[in-house]
């Protein structure tokens, strides 16, 4: 869905911080949120230039990082909540920082993709060639579920472990026939090598990648009332994108926040599927597959103990909690 959006970074080591730490969040304190470079996330900004969190009366504190770093400090407790895909929210969970997803900011529409190189134009023809692809995490996922779709398995391509961010290049050096990225990455292989196409995106399966606010435990708890308000303010902000009068303002506060043209970013923003009140509590009931964010989180569960990105199977439900987003 969108800066990288996984590395497979050592997080146990931070484990026992986090849950040393947790408890230091109380309501005196501003609830502290790390937020990065994808349309689901960056639009918050709109409500921060807006101050829509003073007039709702909530003290939140938002923090900028790249992806990973983002989920490197929520594991060490510096923060109370981050965006995170709900995929890796299990990857965080199992190595100790739990959290639970409390508010659906989108699930990726096209932004995430594989992208072949110039000769390369459907899935079938990466038989037998090399797939640069940060492996065990979602752009791996969207490899397996493009592969699957075509009659194909991860035995009839080679893959190459790549950093998500590194992609673009390692595409266009030669040394690997196709990538999987996503926004900017994605979009920048694209233009840094002429003739690349987007041979498969998450718009082929909505619901793969769900892009989340996860909350610690502790700070759930301590700061329910708190959370409901930020929960109003997203919506606000959703509307204020959605609303035809308002959609070029909120363009450009998103655009600015990443320093590119608003032209540009509309681009990120038709690949992302910024969700309204009813479509997420739609996305919030329980069901299997991609349509729901529990049959979702399975999936990607399923995914990860088979690629021993963790070894035992999470409790999905004790990862969601669709009440907040139920009760406005």
């Amino acid at each position: 869905m969108f800066s990288s959006k996984s590395g497979k970074k050592v997080l146990g080591a931070l484990a026992g911080l986090f849950l040393a730490t947790q408890a230091m969040s109380v309501s005196a304190e501003p609830l502290k949120v790390g937020y990065s470079d994808w349309p689901g996330w960056v639009a918050w900004e709109v409500a921060i230039e807006k101050k829509w969190f003073a007039e709702e009366g909530v003290d939140v504190k938002f923090e900028w990082f790249d992806y990973v770093a983002s989920m490197d400090a929520f594991a060490a407790g510096q923060l109370d909540a981050v965006g995170m895909t709900n995929g890796d929210a299990l990857v965080t969970g199992a190595t100790g920082a739990k959290s639970v997803m409390v508010i659906m900011n989108d699930y990726s529409n096209g932004n995430d993709m594989l992208i072949g190189a110039p000769g390369i134009t459907s899935v079938k023809d990466l038989k037998g060639k090399k797939v640069g692809v940060e492996v065990g995490f979602v752009g791996h996922l969207l490899l397996l579920n493009a592969l699957e779709k075509n009659g194909m398995t991860e035995a009839d391509v080679e893959l190459v472990n790549v950093p998500t961010n590194e992609t673009p290049q390692v595409l266009s050096s030669g040394d690997v026939d196709a990538i999987v990225a996503w926004q900017p990455s994605s979009g920048s292989a694209l233009q840094l090598v002429p003739g690349s196409t987007a041979i498969y995106t998450s718009k082929d399966e909505p619901g793969l990648i769900y892009d989340m606010l996860a909350v610690s435990p502790s700070s759930y708890a301590n700061n329910r009332a708190a959370w409901e308000k930020v929960a109003k303010v997203w919506y606000k902000t959703v509307d204020y994108i959605k609303d035809p009068k308002t959609f070029d303002d909120a363009v450009a506060i998103m655009a600015s926040r990443v320093g590119l043209p608003p032209s540009e970013y509309k681009k990120f923003i038709d690949g992302t599927k910024i969700l309204t009140l009813e479509e997420a509590k739609s996305f919030y009931k329980k069901g299997d597959g991609f349509a729901s964010i529990y049959g979702s989180t399975k999936l990607s569960d399923d995914f990860n103990v088979a690629n021993k990105v963790y070894d035992t199977p999470q409790d999905i439900d004790s990862y969601i909690d669709a009440s907040l987003t139920n009760g406005l």
